[in-house]
C-alpha cells in the first residue's frame, strides 16, 4: 500500500541497472532470435542453431573448445553467453564473421591464454573468474570506444596493465582478485580507467592483505565483495580505501560479505564518516569475537543512509547497549538493519536526525520505542516481521513521533480485542500497514484519525463495524484474504477512492456499495465465492458499467461459485430474467394468467353452452345409472314404444296432421311429449325415460327445430342413447331446409349428424310422398326385432 522512502532503494542497485541499461542489446527487439541451451550437458556449441540467431546462452556447460566454425554462420550474433564451462584458451579471431557482436561473457572458466584481434567492438565484455596471471588486456582493446562493462582476474597488477584502456569511460569495471597473491612488503600500483562502477572481488577464504593502490576517477559507486577482517588487519583496509574514498564523486559504497571484528566495523564506520559516501551498504555481515564498547565520534557527516541486510552475531555474550547505543546515536536520515538477530533498539539519547527507519525481519518485542520522544523527525518506521503482539502499544509506541506518517507493522502476531476504543495514535500518521497479523473486526476502534492509506489484508476480520466514525480521511483500504462476506458501504469512509477486497467470502454483494461510494475510483472484489441468485444483478449491472481501470480484474476474476451449475461462469455471462426475480411481478404475472384463463375458459363455456352440458350429463349419468340395475330382460320388456318424437312446438301440426297417423296406421306406436310424459316427474326426467322406453328416436329439423331447447336436449340425449346402445337408432327428417349460419353453436352435434349421417326430406310434391313413408316404414321394418314386436304387442 505504500512505498519506502529508502534513497534510491538501494544506490548498488541503481548502479547496476545502470550498467545493464548501457550494455544489453535491446533485448526486447531480440527476444524472437534468442536461444537458450543452457545447462544441456553440451561439450561443444551446437552445429544446427538458425541462422538468423542474434543471443545466444551455452552457459553452464562443458564446452572446453570455440572455433570459428561454431558460430561463423551466425552473421547476426549480438549476444553470447559462454559462462561457466571449460575453455582454457580464445583467440578473438574467431568473431570475424560476427560484426554485430557486442555482449560476450567467458567468465567462470579455465582462461590462461587470450589472442587478440581487431575484430569486433564489444559493449559488454566478461572475463572475470578466470585464471589470468595478469590483465588480460590487449592494445586493441583501446578501439573499443563503446566499451561499457569490463571484468577481467588477475593475480599480479601492474600499474601498465590498463595503459590500453585508460582513456575509456566504461560504466562497470569488475576486477577478480580472489587469486591475487603479493608479498607483505610490497605495495603495487594501479592506474584505472574512467569508471562509475568499480567492483572488486576478494578472496572469502583468507584474511584481506590487498595492498594496492587504485586510483580511479569519476568514480560513483565502489563494491567490494568478501572481506575478511579482525582487529590486526583491520588498518590495511583502511588503507586501502584511502585512495579509492579520496574523490567527491563516490556516493555509494557497499561491502557484501563481510566478515569482522565488531571494533574493526566501527573503525571502517569511523573512516567513512567524513568521507563523501552518501549511502553505505553492507550485505551477509559477520560479527565475530566479541563485542564491547567502542567510542565512536559522531561528527558532521556526508553520510545520508547505512543499510545492513543479514547479520550473523557468532558472539553470544556481549553487551546489548554497546552494540545498539553506535547505530541509535547515529546523526544520519536513514538506518536500515534488516534479517538480523537484534531483539531491542535503543531510543537516542538526544533528539534524532533519523527520517526513516527499516528494522523489518529482527526479534523486536512490545518494548520497542516505548516512552522514546527524541524520534522526533522521524517520518518512516517499519518493523515488519517481528515479534509485535498488542497493537495498542504499537499506538502509543507512536504517541512521542509528531513527524511520522508512514508506519509497517505488517507480518507481525498483532492482536485486538481490548479496550480498543482508548487507542493512541500520532495524529500525524497517513500510511499504516497491519497485514499478515491476528487482527480483527475491531480494529476499526483503534486507528490512527488521519490515516489515508489502510492495509489490513490478510488478517481475520469478518465484518466492518458501521458505527465508525472517526476515518473521514481514509481514502485507500485493502482488505484482502479475510473473511467479510459484503463490501462495506462508505458512510464510515466518506474520502475512500480505492477498496481491495478481494479473496473474502462475499457471495452477495450489496449494490448500495456503489450508492453510497460516490468517489470510488479502483475497486478489486475478484476471486469471491459469488453466489448466482437473483440478488447478485444489481452488483454485475454496476459492475459493467465501470471501466477497466476502476474495476480491477473485470471480468476474468468475477465466477459464480454457486449454484453448482453456474460454477465457474463469469459474473458477466450470468443472465436471469426480471419475471424470474421479482416475486411481486411473478404473482401479479401468475394472478393475471390464471385471471386470463379463467375468463377465457368461461367465455368459451358460454358459447359452447358448457354448463348446459354438465347438467344433461348429470342427468344422464343418473339415468344411466338407474338402468345399470334393470336387468337386460327386463329393461327389453319395458320398451313401450317404436319412436320418441321430438319437434318444435311451432312444428306441431304438421307432426299430427302428417306423420303421426300415417306412422300409427301402421302399427307403429310413438311416444308423444303432450300425450306420454308421466305427471309428476321433471321434464328432463320424462324425456330421458321416454327415449329409454323407445326404440327409435325420430326428430323433425326445421329452422323452429334448433331454436328449441327442449329439442337441443332430446337430440343430445338421443344421440347418448345412440353410443350406449351401439346401434342407429336416430331417425332425421328435415322438415324445411335449415342453413348452417342459422345453427347455434350448441348444436355443434346436429351439425356432425347431418354431416355423418342420411336423413329423409320432406317432400313438397305430393307424388314423391309415398317413397317418403316407405322409408321409414323400411326402417323400423329393419330395426324391429320378432321379440320386440311381441313384447310391444303385449304392451
Amino acid at each position: 500500500m505504500h512505498q519506502d522512502k529508502e534513497p534510491i532503494g538501494n544506490l548498488r542497485f541503481v548502479c547496476i541497472v545502470t550498467l545493464i541499461m548501457g550494455t544489453i542489446i535491446q533485448l526486447s527487439e531480440e527476444r524472437e532470435f534468442a536461444v537458450d541451451m543452457s545447462e544441456k550437458g553440451l561439450t561443444h556449441v551446437p552445429k544446427d542453431l538458425p541462422p538468423k540467431t542474434r543471443a545466444l546462452d551455452v552457459s553452464h556447460n562443458y564446452i572446453s573448445e570455440l572455433q570459428a566454425s561454431d558460430i561463423s554462420f551466425l552473421s547476426r550474433l549480438k549476444m553470447l553467453k559462454l559462462s561457466h564451462n571449460r575453455l582454457q584458451r580464445l583467440d578473438f579471431s574467431i568473431f570475424r564473421f560476427n560484426q554485430d557482436l557486442e555482449y560476450l561473457d567467458l567468465s567462470h572458466n579455465r582462461l590462461r591464454e587470450l589472442t587478440c584481434h581487431p575484430v569486433v567492438s564489444f559493449k559488454h565484455l566478461d572475463l572475470s573468474f578466470n585464471d589470468f596471471d595478469v590483465p588480460p588486456i590487449c592494445k586493441e582493446f583501446g578501439n573499443w570506444t563503446q566499451l561499457n562493462f569490463l571484468g577481467f582476474s588477475a593475480t599480479k597488477l601492474q600499474q601498465s596493465d590498463l595503459l590500453p584502456i585508460v582513456h575509456l569511460q566504461l560504466n562497470y569495471l569488475l576486477l577478480d582478485l580472489g587469486r591475487y597473491h603479493v608479498k607483505e612488503s610490497e605495495t603495487e600500483s594501479l592506474q584505472i580507467l574512467n569508471t562509475k562502477t568499480l567492483h572488486l572481488v576478494f578472496c572469502p577464504d583468507n584474511l584481506f592483505s590487498v595492498q594496492v593502490k587504485i586510483a580511479v576517477n569519476t568514480l560513483g559507486c565502489l563494491q567490494l565483495t568478501n572481506i575478511k577482517l579482525n582487529d590486526k588487519n583491520c588498518q590495511i583496509l583502511i588503507k586501502f580505501l584511502s585512495e579509492l574514498t579520496r574523490g567527491p564523486t563516490l556516493l555509494n559504497f557497499t561491502l557484501n560479505h563481510m566478515e569482522t571484528t565488531w571494533r574493526c566495523l566501527v573503525r571502517v564506520f569511523q573512516y567513512l564518516w567524513p568521507k563523501p559516501v552518501e549511502y553505505l551498504n553492507i550485505y551477509n555481515l559477520t560479527i565475530i569475537e566479541k563485542i564491547s564498547k567502542e567510542h565512536f565520534t559522531y561528527s558532521r557527516t556526508a553520510l545520508k543512509a547505512l543499510k545492513i541486510e543479514h547479520i550473523t552475531n557468532r558472539v553470544f555474550l556481549f553487551s546489548q547497549e554497546a552494540l545498539y547505543t553506535v547505530f541509535s546515536e547515529m546523526n544520519i536520515r536513514m538506518l536500515t538493519i534488516s534479517d538480523t538477530p537484534f531483539v531491542h533498539m535503543l531510543c537516542p539519547q538526544a533528539p534524532s536526525t533519523f527520517q526513516f527507519l527499516n528494522f523489518t525481519q529482527n526479534v523486536f518485542t512490545d518494548s520497542i520505542f516505548q516512552k522514546c520522544s527524541t524520534l522526533v523527525r522521524l517520518e518512516t518506521l517499519i518493523l515488519q516481521k517481528n515479534g509485535l503482539k498488542d497493537l495498542i502499544k504499537v499506538g502509543l509506541m507512536t504517541k512521542d513521533m509528531p513527524s511520522l506518517e508512514t508506519l509497517d507493522v505488517s507480518r507481525n502476531s498483532l492482536g485486538s480485542g481490548r479496550h480498543e476504543e482508548n487507542c493512541t495514535w500520532a495524529g500525524s500518521i497517513q500510511v499504516l500497514n497491519l497485514s499478515s497479523n491476528a487482527l480483527t473486526d475491531s480494529v476499526f476502534r483503534c486507528l490512527p484519525p488521519k490515516v489515508k492509506v489502510l492495509d489490513l489484508h490478510n488478517n481475520r476480520i469478518t465484518a466492518i463495524p458501521k458505527d465508525v466514525t472517526h476515518l473521514e480521511a481514509l481514502q485507500e483500504l485493502n482488505v484482502a484474504l479475510n473473511s467479510l462476506v459484503d463490501l462495506p458501504g462508505c458512510g464510515p469512509f466518506s474520502s475512500l477512492s480505492l477498496l481491495i477486497i478481494e479473496h473474502n467470502a462475499v457471495s452477495h454483494p450489496s449494490a448500495h456499495f456503489f450508492q453510497s461510494c460516490q468517489k470510488i475510483t479502483s475497486i478489486k472484489a475478484g476471486s469471491n465465492p459469488f453466489h448466482c441468485t437473483c440478488e447478485l444483478r444489481e452488483f454485475i449491472k454496476s459492475m459493467g458499467q465501470l471501466s477497466s481501470e476502476v474495476a480491477e480484474g473485470w471480468p476474468d476474476s468475477y465466477k459464480c461459485a454457486y449454484p453448482e451449475g453456474y460454477k465457474g461462469t463469469l459474473l458477466k455471462d450470468f443472465h436471469v430474467s426480471q419475471l424470474s426475480c421479482n416475486i411481486a411481478l411473478l404473482m401479479v404475472t401468475i394472478g393475471a394468467t390464471v385471471l386470463l384463463v379463467a375468463a377465457s375458459v368461461t367465455c368459451l363455456c358460454v358459447y359452447l353452452d358448457v354448463p348446459w352440458y354438465l347438467r344433461m350429463v348429470c342427468q344422464w349419468t343418473q339415468a344411466r345409472h338407474r338402468a345399470r340395475n334393470i336387468p337386460l330382460v327386463e329393461l327389453q320388456r319395458n320398451l313401450q314404444f317404436h319412436a320418441f318424437i321430438s319437434y318444435s312446438e311451432h312444428d306441431s301440426a304438421w307432426v299430427k296432421s302428417e306423420l303421426v297417423p300415417n306412422l300409427e296406421k301402421e302399427d307403429i306406436r310413438v311416444c308423444l311429449h303432450e300425450r306420454d310424459f308421466v305427471p309428476g316427474k321433471s321434464i328432463v326426467e320424462n324425456i330421458i325415460n321416454c327415449i329409454e322406453k323407445s326404440y327409435k328416436s325420430i326428430f323433425v329439423l326445421s329452422p323452429n327445430f334448433v331454436q328449441s331447447e327442449w329439442c337441443h336436449y332430446e337430440l343430445y340425449f338421443a344421440h347418448h342413447n345412440l353410443f350406449h346402445k351401439g346401434s342407429n337408432n336416430l331417425i332425421l327428417i328435415l322438415l324445411e331446409p335449415i342453413p348452417q349460419s342459422s345453427i347455434p353453436s350448441k348444436f355443434h352435434k346436429l351439425r356432425a349428424l347431418m354431416a355423418q349421417q342420411t336423413y329423409l326430406e320432406w317432400p313438397t310434391e305430393k307424388s314423391k310422398r309415398g317413397l317418403f313413408w316407405a322409408n321409414i316404414r323400411a326402417a323400423f321394418n329393419m330395426k324391429l326385432t320378432q321379440g320386440t314386436e311381441n313384447s310391444d304387442v303385449q304392451t
